[in-house]
């Protein structure tokens, strides 16, 4: 699958996949030096490109499991969406975790970008809905007896 991307910034990485099985492309920080997260802080991490993806398909960006175990590092909002219609630059909301300070250095590997397809529902209101032996059983519900 071919996706266009496009360079903001001359120093920008394209994504890469580090094994022939990954899921993940991996997103690089593009900065001119370090960057430093404060405790339990957020910053923007521009990754220096824009893309566009194949309609069907939106990018998700997750967090690199190396950085966010061992340094705590990891998208603000849990899992990023880039629609198959945006052409802006591709940013990652990393927060820091931890109590200490963290830095990211210009070139570093931030965060993974998974491409996958989605389904677009015809939302319908509806005055009844079918039952089901859950029913209306919420949060840890399927673990009671």
């Amino acid at each position: 699958m071919r996706v266009n991307i496009k360079k903001l910034n001359e120093n920008a990485v394209i994504p890469t996949y580090g094994s022939e099985y990954a899921a993940g492309a991996d997103l690089y920080a593009c900065i001119d030096g370090d960057m430093v997260i404060a405790p339990h802080a957020t910053v923007l991490v521009p990754t220096g490109f824009a893309m566009q993806l194949p309609e069907g398909l939106a990018g998700f960006i997750y967090a690199r499991s190396g950085l966010a175990t061992k340094r705590s590092l990891a998208p603000a909002n849990k899992v990023g969406v880039i629609d198959c219609d945006y052409r802006g630059e591709v940013k990652v909301a990393l927060h820091n975790h931890s109590d200490e300070e963290q830095r990211v250095a210009k070139g570093e590997r931030i965060a993974q970008l998974v491409i996958a397809p989605y389904i677009k529902a015809d939302f319908c209101e509806s005055g009844e809905l079918s039952d089901t032996v859950r029913g209306a059983g919420g949060f840890g519900s399927t673990g009671e007896k």
